[in-house]
């Protein structure tokens, strides 16, 4: 081997063992599913409705881990496809609320639950983009756009809830859907909790940016 092989050789390794050591830094910490579930439960604490949230988001803990970002986007999917289930409810053909879409208090409510459905999942897609380091102005931009849609999709749920009161079909029927469009609101309230925690000042040592 010539000499000047035998210097650059060295400089190659370090170089492996420095790209090594960056790639261990960026990948995520592994965590038992006790851990993870541990985690969602107590975040969920903080929540308006705890036990919805762990019904909801505890078997998504192992995709969550401990990253307080994946279980915003988690909960914001879950909320989507809760409003979206709910929408394709009233508005569906076999339903006995057909007849009502598109006009009155049900076609009203049904065009709010679409509306949150597809702000949530675009609140979910923003989320699980590249939004940077928690400190980072991109960050900053990415939080205040899902805060902004995850409002107005909680709005959208709550102002239904509203129209279903003066919705004058049988009250059996009209509870059913009061009770989906509940879930919905609850959900988009559990998914704005938790993307408020992403605020960096209001984030703490044990859920750190580290875990994303």
């Amino acid at each position: 081997m010539s000499g000047r092989h035998l210097v650059l050789l060295p400089c190659l390794l370090l170089l492996l063992a420095a790209a090594g050591s960056v790639a261990s830094a960026s990948s995520p910490p592994k965590v038992s599913p006790a851990e993870a579930t541990g985690f969602v439960r107590r975040c969920c604490r903080a929540t308006s409705y705890p036990r919805a949230c762990e019904r909801s988001l505890v078997p998504r803990a192992p995709a969550v881990g401990l990253s307080p970002r994946r279980l915003a986007q988690a909960a914001l999917a879950a909320a989507a496809d809760a409003a979206r289930n709910c929408s394709a409810y009233i508005g569906s053909p076999s339903s006995s609320y057909a007849s009502s879409k598109g006009k009155g208090a049900m076609g009203d409510c049904a065009e709010m639950v679409r509306d949150a459905a597809d702000l949530l999942r675009q609140s979910a897609a923003e989320l699980g983009g590249r939004v940077g380091r928690a400190s980072s102005p991109r960050f900053a931009w990415c939080l205040s756009n899902v805060q902004t849609w995850a409002s107005a999709a909680l709005t959208d749920a709550e102002t239904c809830l509203d129209s279903l009161a003066t919705y004058a079909g049988a009250g059996a029927p009209r509870e059913d859907v009061r009770r989906r469009v509940v879930a919905v609101e609850q959900a988009a309230g559990i998914a704005l909790a938790l993307v408020n925690r992403l605020q960096p000042a209001r984030r703490t040592a044990t859920a750190s940016a580290s875990h994303q």
